[in-house]
């Protein structure tokens, strides 16, 4: 069974600007035949941490919130509280933060709700009988949604690969503690000949796992809980993750996760491949993008989206300037620039797994396509 991705390049011109393209590509792509009249419909999105400025738009928040408006619907801006440090981790520095990105009424005309409360615990347990997640902890006010729509940043991810539609879903629907669990079997691992003793991963880790001793980190494992902030602030690679196996791990518990935030609920996914950063937009800052902008995608079924995006990064080229990607290109292969960018260019080429090495995306995409959420077989179709 083939599930359809409705896309959508960059190109603009005057009467067809990018906002205009996005609503004709969502109304293509079938999001007026979700009932939304008098029904609550989350609309979950990355609001992006304090300094990092790759995440989407709130202009484009804004088209989705007037379309469903205009069917009667209640929609409503949400993401819950991070597990690590930071201006997200409480629903205070949380809203504030979103406000500042521009997540306010005034650029969207949508309230934002924390979905799990003040402090990260406000949250449902939805029973979905999984085998790495048997119950997930989903934030309260997603939970009890009629329905969902996602907006995902699509960009690369230190832990998971890179991150779509189901992190966005999973990890990020998932309360404090739902996150908690997600992590556990992520701790990450020093690889002392590369570590200087910055101490960036001991002043940055709220969990005081990792410290610095004779100048070398070193992690205490009965303190960490695996959230990875130490493996994206080394600039050195001297924080790992633990094994490719805890990649894989990660992703199917994301994936269960997703599922339980989509349990029973009408859902439809938009994917922005633009700014396509080689890290999460949860760190307070984002590195130079690695591919140009490509464009944006639209599907009810999550698992198409995420490989059809995953396909069209991977197909697209390099961006020929200093980025993480070029950088790692440059120490995998030992050859000179040019000849590295070329080498890494088109189909075959995995840009996910050359940026994060321990990572297995597409063992996530198999494993969220084996318990039922979508498909990874899709037709690109372009409007």
């Amino acid at each position: 069974m083939t599930s359809k991705v409705y896309f959508t390049n960059l190109r603009a011109h005057e009467g067809s600007n990018l906002l205009q393209k996005l609503e004709r590509m969502v109304r293509r792509a079938g999001i007026e035949g979700l009932d939304v009249k008098d029904k609550y419909v989350a609309i979950k999105i990355h609001f992006g941490e304090y300094g990092n400025v790759a995440y989407i738009r709130p202009n484009y928040a804004a088209v989705i919130v007037r379309m469903l408006k205009e069917k009667g619907g209640k929609p409503f801006l949400t993401d819950c509280n991070t597990l690590y440090s930071g201006y997200r981790s409480n629903a205070v520095d949380h809203l504030h933060t979103a406000m500042v990105n521009g997540f306010n009424r005034i650029a969207t005309d949508c309230d934002v709700i924390i979905a799990d409360g003040l402090r990260g615990n406000d949250e449902r347990i939805v029973d979905i009988g999984g085998t790495y997640c048997p119950q997930p902890k989903i934030g309260a006010a997603l939970a009890e949604a009629d329905m969902v729509v996602s907006m995902s940043h699509f960009k690369g991810h230190e832990m998971a690969g890179f991150g779509g539609a189901l992190k966005n879903l999973g990890m990020g629907g998932g309360s404090v503690a739902g996150k908690r669990e997600q992590h556990s079997t992520s701790q990450p691992r020093v690889i002392a000949d590369k570590c200087i003793g910055c101490k960036a991963c001991e002043r940055n880790c709220a969990h005081d796992a990792i410290h610095v001793v004779d100048r070398k980190a070193a992690i205490n494992y009965d303190h960490c809980i695996g959230c990875g902030q130490c493996v994206a602030l080394c600039r050195q690679q001297a924080v790992v993750m633990g094994d490719g196996e805890s990649s894989k791990i990660l992703n199917y518990k994301i994936a269960e996760y997703a599922k339980a935030v989509l349990h029973d609920k009408p859902n439809f996914h938009i994917a922005f491949i633009m700014n396509v950063s080689p890290e999460c937009d949860c760190w307070a800052h984002n590195d130079a993008a690695v591919v140009p902008d490509l464009g944006m995608a639209a599907s009810f079924d999550p698992v198409a989206l995420d490989q059809a995006c995953a396909d069209l990064v991977n197909a697209a080229p390099t961006l020929r300037t200093d980025n993480m990607l070029t950088e790692c290109a440059e120490k995998a292969e030992g050859t000179e620039h040019d000849h590295c960018c070329h080498h890494h260019e088109g189909a075959d080429a995995d840009k996910f797994h050359l940026l994060h090495p321990d990572t297995d995306w597409q063992a996530g995409l198999q494993y969220a396509e084996e318990i039922g959420i979508g498909t990874r077989a899709y037709e690109l179709i372009k409007v």
